[in-house]
């Protein structure tokens, strides 16, 4: 019971005790002794929680490319084939919680999959990126992890959409009737009865689960937070048809979310099963994907503005995404 409920518990209490005693009188029950009344019962106010400080560091940031921030101005450290910027969402957390030199590593990669934060990676652009994991020591009190995707082969379903759409265009021409669906089609086709992309996302939590295992391992008195992927597409496919024409049927591009979704709803599993946080980048990102306005949105498009990477975070989703992971870092 809080403070401010305590005047009317005493009072409560004290009626209580009047109408006790003149319901039980006659009734052979011993009188209080002149002078005094009933004693009412005192509420115990509840104790408020102390809330949990944030963490203030060592911070290490594991991740890929949308971790990494790729081809986001201005590309810092080395390899420079890990295309890390120093406005990526680890980066702005750090300076948001006063990080001091020494007390912040980022060892996120492009192209990063499970495997390499066990291991060497040999990046595209030259240079190998030590194995991630190897930054975290006893002494981290704070890691984020935004890895997943490229184990899912989410990319590579964006681009086999892409294909299987231009063959049923190319089709179209020559008289053919367009499919709903030509992408999906060719995954239910290919995979049976059972999804695979749906396979390789569960195998990727798997591999996930054993990373975030060995973290805790290896830095035990850290806070972990899983980082979740933007929001690619918009709930309503047709607000797609400005920017990406009519290339992709609608039908695929609500395949594509669903897959999304799927990878996401797998780090939330990953995390909460391994006692981490899940931090959510799809809902502050909604509106915002590649088929918003140049203005609004946080993903390129396949057509990306210069410089930018395509179906990659800019640098306001970087922003986004750090805002979302701050409030949870502050919880």
């Amino acid at each position: 019971m809080s403070v401010s409920a305590r005047p009317t518990a005493v009072l409560a209490a004290g009626l209580a005790a009047l109408l006790l005693a003149a319901c039980s009188g006659g009734g052979g029950s011993a009188e209080a002794p002149a002078g005094e009344g009933p004693h009412p019962v005192r509420a115990t106010p509840t104790p408020t929680p102390t809330p949990t400080p944030p963490p203030t560091g060592p911070y290490v940031a594991l991740g890929d490319s949308y971790t990494s921030g790729l081809k986001i101005s201005p590309q810092v450290g080395e390899p420079k084939g890990c295309a890390r910027s120093a406005v990526n969402y680890p980066s702005l957390l750090a300076k948001a919680l006063g990080l001091a030199d020494g007390q912040f590593k980022d060892v996120s990669c492009s192209g990063a999959r499970t495997g390499d934060l066990t291991g060497s990676q040999q990046t595209d652009g030259g240079g190998a990126n030590p194995p991630q994991l190897d930054a975290l020591s006893p002494a981290t009190r704070l890691v984020t992890v935004g890895i997943g995707g490229n184990d899912a082969g989410f990319m590579e379903v964006v681009g086999e959409c892409a294909k299987e759409n231009l063959a049923d265009v190319v089709k179209s021409l020559i008289g053919s009737e367009r499919a709903p669906a030509p992408c999906k089609d060719h995954y239910a086709s290919a995979g049976g009865a059972a999804d695979q992309v749906q396979r390789k996302v569960d195998a990727a939590g798997e591999r996930l689960g054993q990373v975030l295992q060995e973290v805790k391992r290896r830095s035990p008195q850290a806070r972990v937070y899983v980082v979740g992927y933007p929001t690619l597409l918009p709930a309503d496919p047709a607000s797609c048809v400005p920017v990406l024409g009519r290339a992709v049927a609608e039908a695929d591009l609500g395949f594509l979310a669903e897959k999304e979704q799927q990878l996401n709803a797998m780090l939330k599993r990953r995390a909460e099963t391994a006692g981490a946080v899940f931090v959510d980048a799809a809902a502050p990102s909604a509106g915002h994907d590649m088929c918003a306005g140049e203005a609004a949105r946080w993903v390129e498009p396949p057509f990306p503005a210069p410089g930018l990477a395509a179906i990659h975070p800019n640098a306001r989703g970087q922003e986004g995404v750090a805002a979302a992971l701050l409030k949870a870092v502050r919880g």
